[in-house]
C-alpha cells in the first residue's frame, strides 16, 4: 500500500468521524442539550443540525412525551394510627429540557421521592376510613405539592393516581365484619320497613272496604226507602184515583143503586166465608134483613146528602091456584 492510498484513507476516515460528530438529527419530541467547551450552548428540537467538531457535544438527551413513573409500594400512618400499604403511578412531561439537564441531577427520581412524601403526610391527615372514598382529594393534594417542587427542575406532574390501599390483615378482617354488619343491619331494617309498609297497606286497603261497604249499604238502604217511597206514592195516588172514580161514578145516574148491590153482594160473599171456616157461627137475629143492614152500611153516605137506602119491600107471592074437580067415575 502507497503512503498516498494511506493518507487517502486516513483523510476519509477523518471525514466520516467528523460528520458523525458535527451532524445530528434530532427526532420527534425529543430535545437535546449542547454543551460547547464544557458550558451550555443550546437546546436542539426536533430536525437536522450541524455542531462545530471537537467544541460542541450533546450531552443531555430529553423526552418531550408524557412519561408515566411507577411509585412503589410504601407504609403510611393514617391519623387514627393504622398503617395501610400505599403505591401509584405519576404522570408528569419534561416542559424546559435545560432545567431538566441542570436544575437537579435526576428530576424522575427527585419528584418520586417528594410524591412518596406528600403521599405520606395527606395520608395521615385522614381516617382509614375516609382513605378509601377520599383518593380524588389525595391526588389532587399530591400534585399540587409536586408542582411546587418540579417547576425549577422543567418537569411538570400532569396528575398522580393511587393504585392500591392495602391495610393489614387483621384490619381488614375487622372491616369485613364491619361491612357484614352494616349489611345485615340494612336488611333487618329493610325487612322490618316491608313488614310495616304491608301492614299500613292491608289496613288502609281494610278501611277503603269497610268505608266502600258501608256506602254501598246506605246507598242501598236509600235506594230501598226510595223504591218504598215511590210505591207508596203510586199506591196512594192509584187509591186516591180510584176513590175519585168511584166517587163520581157514585154521582152520576144509578150510581147510588150500584152502591147498594155492590155492599149486598160483599155482605153475602163474607157471610158465605164465615160459615165455611167454622162450624159455630154467631149471626144477628135479623141475618135475612139484608135490606136494614145495606141501609145501615150506607149510613156513611149521611155525611155527603146521600139519602138513606130505603128497605127493599119482601117479595110478593101469588095465591095458591083453586083445586080441579074430580073427575067423573
Amino acid at each position: 500500500m502507497t503512503p498516498a492510498l494511506v493518507a487517502a484513507l486516513f483523510i476519509a476516515a477523518l471525514v466520516v468521524v467528523v460528520l458523525l460528530k458535527t451532524a445530528v438529527v434530532v427526532p420527534q419530541q425529543s430535545a437535546y442539550i449542547v454543551e460547547r467547551l464544557g458550558r451550555y450552548h443550546a437546546t436542539l428540537n426536533a430536525g437536522f443540525h450541524v455542531l462545530v467538531p471537537f467544541i460542541d457535544a450533546i450531552r443531555y438527551r430529553h423526552s418531550l412525551k408524557e412519561d408515566a413513573i411507577d411509585i412503589p409500594a410504601q407504609v403510611c400512618i393514617t391519623r387514627d394510627n393504622v398503617q395501610v400499604g400505599v403505591d401509584g403511578v405519576l404522570y408528569l412531561k419534561v416542559l424546559n429540557a435545560e432545567r431538566a439537564s441542570y436544575g437537579i441531577s435526576d428530576y424522575i427520581f427527585g419528584i418520586t421521592q417528594l410524591a412518596q412524601t406528600a403521599l405520606r403526610s395527606e395520608v395521615g391527615k385522614i381516617d382509614l376510613d375516609r382513605t378509601f372514598e377520599e383518593r380524588t382529594t389525595i391526588n389532587a393534594a399530591v400534585v399540587g405539592e409536586l408542582d411546587k417542587a418540579s417547576e425549577p427542575w422543567g418537569a411538570k406532574v400532569l396528575r398522580y393516581e393511587i393504585k392500591n390501599i392495602t391495610p393489614p390483615a387483621d384490619i381488614l378482617a375487622a372491616m369485613e365484619k364491619q361491612m357484614r354488619a352494616e349489611r345485615e343491619k340494612r336488611a333487618v331494617v329493610l325487612t322490618s320497613e316491608g313488614h310495616r309498609d304491608a301492614a299500613i297497606n292491608t289496613a288502609e286497603g281494610e278501611k277503603q272496604q269497610v268505608i266502600k261497604a258501608s256506602e254501598a249499604v246506605r246507598q242501598q238502604r236509600i235506594n230501598e226507602a226510595e223504591g218504598q217511597a215511590s210505591a207508596i206514592r203510586a199506591v196512594a195516588s192509584a187509591t186516591a184515583q180510584g176513590i175519585r172514580e168511584v166517587a163520581d161514578a157514585i154521582r152520576t145516574e144509578g150510581g147510588l143503586e150500584a152502591v147498594q148491590l155492590r155492599v149486598a153482594e160483599q155482605y153475602v160473599t163474607q157471610f158465605g166465608h164465615i160459615a165455611s171456616k167454622t162450624n159455630t157461627v154467631v149471626v144477628p137475629a135479623n141475618v135475612s134483613d139484608v135490606a136494614g143492614m145495606i141501609a145501615t152500611a150506607m149510613k156513611v153516605f149521611s155525611s155527603t146528602g146521600v139519602p138513606p137506602l130505603q128497605p127493599v119491600p119482601p117479595p110478593r107471592t101469588a095465591p095458591p091456584p083453586p083445586p080441579r074437580p074430580a073427575p067423573p067415575r
